[in-house]
């Protein structure tokens, strides 16, 4: 048994802020000690002196206060282990919702590190309390210190609501956050001369393979990663896209030259279910396949920073300009909206060449 008197440390609110609260009876000796510590405050109100979490060291209050006082911490850790216990359940809770909705995997990771993080930024807090000013400072935080994207901070909201409006169900007016308007960014775009050069100076057959299948088919990189072998029609000559984006299946075009690579691919390594596989008949990865499309474009002698999505961008841009309709080129890249698909009539030069430059009259 301890004959000293007794400072109870445990955790708390004040103005939004998380505190740990120093509980004991008055005490001479305590009290000048209590004083001499750094970030210390006194609430006239709860009758308590208590310091703000972020100036917070245990080590250091308990070893000035120790020579005058027991002091009991049990209350942090019991609070911590319950705070952590609760957001894990939350956690789980989200998750099992997102597989319940069947999103895509890259959704899956999105939303549930980005919700991990609000979680964590509201911890020790009950999240149905959290208001929507409270969830708009959060996010200009992240804006204004961590610099984040408009893309980024659109997920991190979307991500947000899938917790209050499916998790808890929750109307969807619950919060409303401004979001960024869209920049009207035109896509980047390869020339045809540029994609073969990638193609031909690809030797690796399976590198090859999947070089030629991302731009003939106007794939997306999961979409061509998801390709199983039943989904390759040789007799229609066409390629079953399951799942794409909007969980919409569609039909693309397979080319005699892609099918015959095909067919000599298939024969050197035998791949068991999908198209494209790894190590152990694995699903082929992302990060493959990024790699292998940087380095055709370095063998290629391009400079242009080229990733998987810009063959499916020089896919519909070499359509339209050899006058395919825009309709069949949103069906195959699996738009919902023409609009979307309409972006490619702005970096197409199919009429271009009707039209002559000003500058062409100057006398040299």
């Amino acid at each position: 048994m301890h004959n000293k008197p007794v400072v109870i440390l445990s955790k708390d609110k004040l103005a939004g802020d998380d505190i740990v609260v120093m509980h004991f009876e008055y005490n001479d000796d305590i009290l000048i000690v209590v004083r001499s510590l750094s970030h210390t405050h006194w609430n006239p109100a709860k009758k308590y002196w208590y310091i703000h979490e972020t100036d917070f060291d245990l080590s250091t209050v308990f070893d000035i206060l120790t020579p005058v006082a027991f002091v009991d911490y049990s209350a942090l850790k019991k609070q911590k282990h319950e705070t952590v216990k609760a957001s894990i359940k939350i956690l789980e809770e989200y998750l099992n919702k997102l597989d319940q909705k069947q999103y895509s995997s890259n959704t899956k990771s999105v939303y549930l590190n980005y919700f991990r993080d609000f979680v964590s930024h509201f911890q020790n807090r009950q999240l149905e309390t959290i208001s929507k000013e409270e969830i708009s400072e959060y996010i200009v935080k992240l804006i204004r210190e961590k610099g984040i994207s408009e893309s980024q901070q659109n997920q991190r909201i979307n991500a947000i609501k899938f917790y209050y409006e499916k998790v808890l169900g929750k109307y969807k007016e619950y919060y409303n956050i401004d979001r960024p308007k869209k920049k009207k960014q035109l896509p980047d775009v390869l020339s045809k001369e540029e994609v073969f050069a990638m193609i031909k100076n690809t030797n690796n057959l399976k590198h090859k393979s999947i070089l030629s299948l991302l731009y003939s088919c106007g794939l997306r990189r999961s979409e061509l990663l998801d390709l199983k072998l039943i989904d390759i029609d040789s007799k229609r000559m066409l390629i079953k896209v399951k799942g794409g984006k909007g969980k919409k299946d569609r039909y693309v075009q397979l080319s005699e030259f892609v099918l015959t690579l095909l067919r000599n691919y298939y024969k050197k390594y035998h791949p068991k279910t999908y198209v494209f596989e790894g190590q152990n008949n694995e699903q082929y990865s992302s990060s493959s396949v990024v790699k292998l499309v940087k380095d055709a474009a370095n063998r290629a002698g391009i400079k242009k920073n080229v990733y998987p999505h810009m063959l499916r961008h020089s896919f519909a841009t070499h359509h339209l300009e050899q006058g395919t309709d825009l309709r069949y080129i949103q069906e195959w890249l699996g738009h919902n909206s023409s609009k979307t698909t309409e972006i490619y009539t702005h970096v197409s030069k199919k009429d271009f060449h009707k039209f002559k430059n000003p500058i062409d009259d100057i006398d040299t």
